[in-house]
Order: C-alpha cells, then sequence, then structure tokens
C-alpha cells in the first residue's frame, strides 16, 4: 500500500489511562499506561497505533508524542522510530500541548506537512474500514488544505462517556461541516444525538500542519511563539531546559475543549462506517470489546511466558474471577 509523500503520522501516546488502572497494574503495584498493555496478548494498542501510521505515511515520517515519565515502556517498544521522531515531553500539561509540541517540530523539518493524529491506545476490529477512512481522509486534507478533518465513527450504540460530532448538512465529497461538540452527554442526550445522526468524536484528525497551527493562534498564540523558539534552539542542541520550565509554567489544555471548540468553521467531519471502535476507556469498555470479538469467533489469546506485556482480557477474567462474578457477556477464559 503506498504512502503519501507529504504526510507525517503523529501517533500520541502520552496518556496515563488513569481509568483502566484496575486491570492494568501490576501484581507489584506499577501501573501501566493502557498504551503499553494488549488487549488480548497479541500486539500492544501502540503497535496497533504504529501500524496505522505506517500505512499513511513514510517511514522516516512516522512520529510520537509520549511522556518522559514512561521512558520505561516507549524506549523499547519505538525504537524503531526514525531518530528524532520521538518526541518526549517533561511532563503532562494536556492534549492541546501534547500536539502542539510534535506539531512544531514536524513544521520545522517541513513546513509543509500533512498531519494525521492517532491516539496509541484503541483498538479497531475491522482495520481495513478504519483504514479505508483514513486514507480518504489524507486525501481530501490535500484538497482541503485550510480545514481541519475529524473522523467520526458511526456510534453502535449511545455511550455517556464518549464525546460526540454533530454534522451540519453534508456537503462536497462526503464531508459535513460541525455544527457542535458534545463531551459525555446525559442517555437520553446521547440518544438524542444519535438519532441527529451524531458521530462518536475518536480524536483522529487529519490536516496541513498550518491549518492545525492555525487553530491554535486564536486563544494559545503566547504559548505557540515560546514554545516554537525553543523548538528552532533544540534543533541546535539547545532548548532542554527551556522546555522544561516552559512546561512546569503552562497550565493543563484540553484540545478538544480549548482548540477546536468555538472554531466549527474551520473544521469539517468525515464519517466512519461503523468497525469496532473502542478507546477501551474502562473496564465496562473493554468486556464489551472482547464481547464483539468473541461473538465474532475470535477466542481469547494469552500472553505466552516471554511476552511480559498486561494482557487486558486476561486481566478481566482474572478481576472478575477474584470478585467471585462472572463476565455475564457470554465470554469465558
Amino acid at each position: 500500500m503506498n504512502t503519501y509523500p507529504k504526510a507525517w503520522s503523529l501517533v500520541l501516546a502520552a496518556g496515563e489511562g488513569s481509568r483502566l488502572r484496575s486491570l492494568t497494574t501490576t501484581p507489584a503495584g506499577v501501573a501501566v499506561p493502557k498504551q503499553f498493555c494488549s488487549l488480548q496478548g497479541g500486539p500492544t494498542l501502540l503497535d496497533e497505533a504504529l501500524q496505522r501510521a505506517r500505512a499513511v505515511a513514510p517511514p522516516a515520517q512516522v512520529c510520537a508524542v509520549v511522556a518522559e515519565q514512561h521512558r520505561t515502556w516507549w524506549q523499547p517498544a519505538l525504537s524503531a522510530l526514525a531518530p528524532g521522531n520521538v518526541i518526549s515531553q517533561p511532563c503532562n500539561r494536556g492534549t492541546a500541548h501534547g500536539i502542539l509540541l510534535p506539531l512544531l517540530q514536524i513544521m520545522a523539518r517541513d513546513p509543509d506537512a500533512l498531519v494525521l493524529l492517532l491516539p496509541a491506545d484503541h483498538h479497531v476490529q475491522d482495520e481495513a474500514t478504519l483504514m479505508h477512512s483514513l486514507r480518504r481522509a489524507t486525501t481530501l486534507a490535500m484538497a482541503y488544505p485550510n480545514s481541519v478533518l475529524l473522523l467520526g465513527v458511526e456510534p453502535e450504540h449511545p455511550d455517556t462517556e464518549l464525546g460526540y460530532i454533530l454534522p451540519a448538512d453534508a456537503g462536497s465529497a462526503g464531508l459535513s461541516r460541525v455544527r457542535r461538540f458534545m463531551e459525555k452527554p446525559r442517555l437520553e442526550v446521547a440518544s438524542a444525538l444519535l438519532d441527529q445522526g451524531a458521530l462518536w468524536n475518536v480524536f483522529i484528525v487529519v490536516a496541513t500542519a498550518r491549518a492545525l497551527l492555525a487553530l491554535y493562534e486564536r486563544d494559545l498564540g503566547t504559548t505557540v511563539s515560546a514554545m516554537r523558539a525553543i523548538v528552532a534552539r533544540g534543533r541546535h542542541g539547545g532548548g532542554g531546559d527551556e522546555l522544561a520550565g516552559l512546561y512546569q509554567a503552562l497550565p493543563s489544555v484540553d484540545f478538544s475543549a480549548a482548540v477546536l471548540e468555538g472554531q466549527e468553521g474551520r473544521l469539517r467531519v468525515l464519517p466512519v462506517p461503523r468497525c469496532g471502535w473502542s478507546d477501551l476507556g474502562t473496564p465496562q469498555r473493554v468486556a464489551e470489546t472482547l464481547l464483539r470479538l468473541h461473538n465474532a469467533g475470535d477466542p481469547m489469546r494469552t500472553a505466552t511466558d516471554d511476552c511480559p506485556r498486561i494482557n487486558l482480557a486476561a486481566q478481566y477474567s482474572l478481576a472478575c474471577s477474584t470478585r467471585g462474578t462472572s463476565l455475564r457477556m457470554g465470554y469465558s477464559s
């Protein structure tokens, strides 16, 4: 499968996965961020995200943003990436800054870059369907260089723990303008949103680097200027201590709430057919995903002795056994 010469894939791998810690904590009490775990003993969620990234961008243009405190896990996992393509944040200051730092680093190398943002901690059952949409969005982003394209997955049911994108009337090429966002609505509101054609916001974004950066200029222009100067000095061997100092002074800022919302006129959404997507954000969502796989005839796989990564399916089964309950979803270990 051919990649896009101007495409840069940015895998977002700095999250903590705190809502899933009951399944991602080792016997020694160490909480492993879920992107470094496996759903059923196979590749980690990060590995799966990197596969998607490599299907769109050339190998030298696949990047990942990580958290310095997770070095134990990401250093071996990302050893195959090109030098300079692993961007480590000194500390967590929210998704807005977690995207801005690598975006500026990519732009310093390629001002005309087309950037694909991919979360590293999601599971997709039907990768072919998602990949078709990723490639379509990449092609469309080149045709609409001033717009930021969001992928919205067709919901399978109302979910009060997810975000929604409500499209306006469909425009050309299957793209719709964005009418509004809604984060974690009540059940009755989520059901009403589905009736109106709302899509799950899966945090997959495709746009030119310039279009993405333009979203930041409205409210975060000062931070953009400071971080851009540090990135420029970093390319000449400096800036490390400055970056740490800047991060210490930054507030935590959410990308969806602070960067996307209120700028709907610059956004477009591309619907993605149902593809078995899940953010695996909670034990219940892990259970729902395992049930879907089980019903599709995919048996539970267990990790081998030489595979130290956490197996979420096995952890969930163990948790149920410990509590003296069943999975109650037609799924057995």
